[in-house]
């Protein structure tokens, strides 16, 4: 595809919503996931040291 400005490139054709959401929720997920994971970390090295 050829866009003419940038507007143009944001709307991706009518499809920019689905497209800009879709980058927009995998950012979101991509930032989150590490947070949990150390957060499911730190709660099952603390398990383990209770069942000690």
């Amino acid at each position: 595809m050829n866009w003419n400005s940038a507007s143009e490139f944001f709307a991706m054709g009518g499809y920019g919503l689905y497209v800009w959401g879709s980058y927009a929720v995998t950012a979101a997920f991509m930032l989150v996931e590490p947070v949990m994971a150390a957060m499911r970390h730190r709660r099952a090295r603390q398990s383990a040291t209770e069942q000690r």
